[in-house]
């Protein structure tokens, strides 16, 4: 018999007024989703202590929770079961849900900062180089959600970027933007205008290419548009797993330097290093 395939969000959708974090993969969501829930909930355990559960069964991994059924019926009956049981309790403290694109995952946190979470990750993989995962790619916290049309944006990003670049708060910045399954949005004019609100925050906000204090990731995904503000992200290698691991006597080298530029040119390919890392992790699975 043919074996019944579980949704990668089991009906969940990404949408707006969400926080989590995005997670690029090699080609395997599945495997990708079950790596997530595992070094989430091992660095989630640290920091937060261990989640509560309802009863022994609830303690199951995500992984297994994600595992395919053989059989159909009994596949549909444990769904029932499973989405009955998480109405009857708090949210989880990670929940995969169906992001809109292929090879990206969303796993939506709740009671927890995920770019606390995602800076810890990645500062203890870049000082250990210890390899945890294989198909993970990217590993992104989306600290909120809103519709991806520029009206929407404009309005949340207004106050959403309040606690780092509003006087007297300031801090130089770039921005890297990324659109799947979206070709409404121009990029040329979400850089621009973000850049002006921030400017607009505080005129001491300057942009830095080279190694700014803070990058504005701008995630957009069909008609949602996800973003952060997070740190280090040059260092830790635009928050890529499979990068941050490898040595790099470049590391105690990250001295910033004065630009010109301004608006027009706030944002860094992401394409070539994750083309390469994916084709890395390819090469290691076989």
């Amino acid at each position: 018999a043919g074996r019944a395939k579980r949704p990668r969000g089991a009906g969940r959708q990404l949408e707006a007024g969400m926080r989590g974090i995005l997670i690029t993969c090699n080609m395997n969501e599945r495997k990708c989703v079950g790596e997530a829930y595992s070094l989430l909930g091992e660095y989630g355990d640290l920091l937060y202590g261990p989640e509560q559960f309802s009863d022994h069964e609830e303690r199951l991994s995500g992984s297994d929770r994600e595992e395919d059924e053989d059989d159909v019926e009994a596949a549909l009956k444990k769904e029932v079961g499973q989405i009955r049981a998480s109405t009857e309790q708090k949210l989880r403290r990670f929940q995969s849900v169906e992001s809109g694109a292929n090879n990206v995952v969303f796993i939506r946190t709740q009671g927890i900062e995920p770019e606390n979470l995602v800076h810890h990750i990645l500062k203890d993989m870049h000082t250990t180089k210890k390899k945890k995962t294989r198909v993970i790619l990217r590993m992104l916290p989306i600290s909120g959600t809103c519709k991806a049309f520029m009206e929407d944006m404009k309005k949340y990003t207004e106050t959403f970027f309040e606690p780092w670049f509003k006087a007297p708060n300031k801090g130089t910045f770039q921005i890297v933007y990324k659109a799947r399954n979206n070709s409404h949005m121009s990029r040329e004019e979400v850089i621009k205008e973000l850049a002006g609100i921030v400017g607009s925050l505080n005129p001491e906000n300057k942009v830095d290419l080279n190694n700014p204090q803070y990058t504005i990731v701008v995630e957009i995904i069909k008609t949602v548009c996800c973003l952060s503000v997070v740190r280090d992200y040059v260092l830790f290698r635009k928050y890529n797993l499979q990068e941050v691991v490898k040595s790099n006597k470049e590391d105690a080298q990250q001295n910033p330097s004065s630009l010109t530029e301004q608006n027009s040119e706030l944002v860094k390919a992401e394409t070539e290093e994750e083309e390469k890392s994916s084709k890395e992790v390819k090469e290691e699975n076989k």
